[in-house]
C-alpha cells in the first residue's frame, strides 16, 4: 500500500534536466514538497511502486496521485498558482523541438561512444544548428515568449545550460549573443540557484526533507 503523505513528494536528482525545469515551475508556483534526492544507480523502491518507468522526476500528490512527467509537473504547479505568468508562455513546438531533436544531438555530443552509431554525424554541430532558431528569437525580445521568462524558457534552459558545459570555450566562441545572454542571466538568477542545493540520496529513515520557497530544511546535505 502507498503510503500518502501530508504534502507533495518530489522523487529527483540534482543534475537531471528534467528534475531541474520541474523544480523551478514548483518553486515559482510556491509548491512546498517533500524533496527525495534519488540516486540513479539505487532506485529506492518507494520510486519504483509510485511511477513503473523509474525515472525522475516523479510528484506524488497529497491524495496519492501521480505525475512523472516534467512537463505536466510543470504544468500543474503552475495551474495552481502562476504569479509570473509562465503559462502565457508555453510554446508546445518549441519545446517539441528541445526535447526530441536536440536532446537527441546533445546526449550523443555530451557522450559520444556511448550510442551504436556509425560516427558519421557530428551531433555538436547538429545540435548547434538547432539553436540558431532561438537566436533569431531572441532578437525581437529578452526571452523566448516575450518580455519575461515563461514556461518555454525554463523547459528549455537546463538542456541548453547541459549544451554549453560540454566545452564551454566553444560554446563562448559561438555566433549566439544573445542565446549567451539569455543563458546567462536565467542561470545566474536567484531561482536557478534555490533549487539546485545539494542533497544526499534519500532512504526511507531519514527525516523529511521540506523544499520551497518559504523554506528549505536539508536535513541531510550532501556534497
Amino acid at each position: 500500500m502507498r503510503v500518502v503523505s501530508a504534502r507533495p513528494v518530489l522523487y529527483s536528482f540534482r543534475r537531471c534536466p528534467y528534475a531541474m525545469r520541474a523544480r523551478m515551475a514548483l518553486w515559482v508556483a510556491g509548491i512546498a514538497v517533500e524533496l527525495r534526492e534519488v540516486k540513479l544507480a539505487a532506485k529506492p523502491p518507494e520510486l519504483l511502486a509510485a511511477s513503473p518507468k523509474a525515472t525522475v522526476p516523479v510528484l506524488v500528490l497529497a491524495d496519492g496521485s501521480v505525475i512523472d512527467q516534467s512537463l505536466d509537473i510543470m504544468r500543474w504547479a503552475l495551474a495552481q498558482n502562476d504569479p509570473e505568468g509562465w503559462l502565457a508562455g508555453d510554446d508546445a513546438a518549441l519545446i517539441a523541438a528541445n526535447d526530441g531533436p536536440f536532446k537527441h544531438h546533445l546526449d550523443r555530443a555530451k557522450y559520444p561512444g556511448r550510442y551504436d552509431e556509425d560516427g558519421v554525424t557530428d551531433h555538436r554541430a547538429a545540435a548547434l544548428a538547432l539553436l540558431a532558431p532561438l537566436e533569431e528569437r531572441l532578437g525581437s525580445a529578452p526571452y523566448l515568449c516575450g518580455a519575461g521568462r515563461s514556461l518555454t524558457d525554463m523547459a528549455l534552459i537546463p538542456f541548453i545550460r547541459q549544451f554549453a558545459a560540454i566545452d564551454p570555450a566553444w560554446f563562448a566562441a559561438q555566433p549566439l549573443p544573445r542565446l549567451q545572454g539569455w543563458l546567462d542571466r536565467l542561470i545566474g538568477s536567484d531561482l536557478f540557484a534555490a533549487v539546485m542545493p545539494k542533497f544526499a540520496p534519500w532512504k526511507a529513515s531519514d527525516a523529511p526533507v521540506l523544499f520551497g520557497p518559504s523554506s528549505v530544511i536539508p536535513a541531510k546535505a550532501g556534497t
